[in-house]
């Protein structure tokens, strides 16, 4: 029963550091900082406040004579905040790229209960309803800015492990680059529609082993060519793209996957939308692709989150109790020099408040460090993951100041855990118990 009490006890505590530290960083910037700003404010024109800095001060001064101890704090926290922005910059990476793939200016269009292309089929019946649909934009020539598209998935060898991996082939229609205008080729040139020819993107050229221009892939048992690549800023950088009717000749597709249009405004989605649900030859569902990539985005980053913050809090648990070892040594290392300062008319509050306010410079200074150091390794970096399509999504690390942000809060959190025990001991400890211990 006792060693029952005993691991309920220890569970317990582990609840409240996660909880604490979750409860912490969900705080509003703004608070966190009135906070910081009343402490100053107090340390400044208070009596209690200015004792309590001048043992801040000296505590500080004494650091170097504890420098391995302290490290133990800083290096600790400095790999929880590089793990968890690390994490979170990838799912934020990845929702990114994903999000800025769509606008409202364009809508997708796939078979009725399917939730990305691969799941949809349309024919070419279809499709030609639906570009002959209102509330589409018309070029010059008064026809529809569309893209019937099929997309399939080959494998191709990975860069960083030469192992193969899921690359989308999307095959698009004569009106994609007006549909896509922020598509443009960078080298070589674009592919001839009726000819076995391929522009790749950017992301999936630098990724995939054999994508250069003039380098032929198997498709099929076909063999086709890389004429060109092409940059676009969003998830189409890390496709493959050619003329749609050679693809599905290849493929032997005798339709669709999805069928993309520009709209005439935003405002005109709701009349594309009231048309194609209306008409009984249709079974269709029609998004904005803001929404529908935002919708790509979100299951996965989720779970990247999820397992950021998990790994973390274990981390950090582990950073708290090296935190509490490495105060708790301190105090009883200066146990004299608080006992002086107690004797000659120091408050128990100034001394509680040091030790905190030591522990959290020492977790300010690593999650500093662990937030620095990531930020030098993965900002910009480029990975590619398995997406919605079941195909590699190649994205970009976005280690954003908001997550900078993020990680020092941890950081904080886990020295004012780490530093409150130990400080309420020194705070509480007679002055005799004190110099004896000394």
């Amino acid at each position: 029963m006792e060693a029952l009490r005993r691991w309920l006890g220890y569970l317990a505590m582990l609840v409240v550091i996660v909880a604490s530290i979750v409860a912490w960083t969900a705080l509003p910037a703004v608070v966190l900082l009135a906070c910081a700003a009343l402490l100053v404010l107090w340390m400044a024109v208070t009596r209690t406040g200015r004792q309590a800095s001048a043992v801040t001060w000296v505590g500080l001064r004494t650091l170097p004579q504890r420098l391995g101890a302290s490290c133990v704090i800083v290096v600790g926290i400095a790999g929880v905040v590089g793990v968890l922005v690390a994490l979170l910059a990838l799912a934020g990476g990845l929702a990114e790229t994903l999000r800025g793939t769509g606008n409202s200016d364009t809508a997708i269009v796939l078979r009725g209960g399917a939730t990305a292309e691969l799941d949809s089929g349309l024919s070419r019946e279809d499709a030609t309803l639906i570009l002959q649909a209102p509330g589409i934009a018309r070029d010059a020539a008064g026809r529809a800015i569309g893209s019937a598209e099929v997309v399939v998935v080959t494998n191709i060898p990975k860069k960083s492990s030469g192992t193969d991996a899921n690359v989308e082939i999307r095959g698009v229609g004569p009106q994609a680059w007006a549909l896509r205008p922020n598509l443009r080729i960078v080298e070589g040139r674009a592919f001839e529609p009726g000819l076995r020819e391929l522009v790749v993107g950017k992301g999936a050229r630098d990724q995939f082993i054999g994508l250069e221009p003039g380098a032929t892939i198997n498709l099929n048992a076909q063999q086709w060519q890389i004429v060109g690549v092409f940059a676009s800023g969003d998830t189409h950088e890390s496709e493959l793209i050619g003329d749609a009717e050679t693809v599905a000749s290849t493929y032997r597709r005798n339709g669709f996957q999805s069928v993309t249009v520009r709209l005439a405004s935003p405002q005109a989605f709701d009349a594309l939308n009231a048309a194609l649900k209306s008409d009984p030859r249709l079974k269709v569902d029609v998004r904005t692709t803001r929404d529908y990539y935002t919708a790509q985005s979100e299951q996965l980053s989720k779970v990247i989150r999820i397992v950021g913050i998990v790994i973390a809090s274990i981390m950090a648990i582990g950073a708290v109790f090296g935190a509490l070892n490495t105060m708790y040594a301190a105090i009883t290392s200066r146990a004299r020099e608080v006992a002086t300062l107690r004797a000659i008319g120091f408050g128990a509050a100034p001394v509680l408040v040091s030790v905190v306010l030591e522990a959290m410079l020492l977790a300010l200074v690593g999650g500093t460090l662990g937030a620095a150091v990531t930020w030098f390794l993965f900002n910009d970096y480029a990975v590619s993951t398995l997406g919605a399509n079941f195909s590699q999504v190649v994205f970009r690390f976005d280690v954003s100041p908001t997550l900078v942000g993020t990680g020092v809060r941890w950081a904080l959190a886990i020295g004012l855990i780490g530093g409150l025990l130990p400080a309420v001991r020194a705070a509480r400890l007679p002055v005799t118990a004190a110099l004896r211990e000394s």
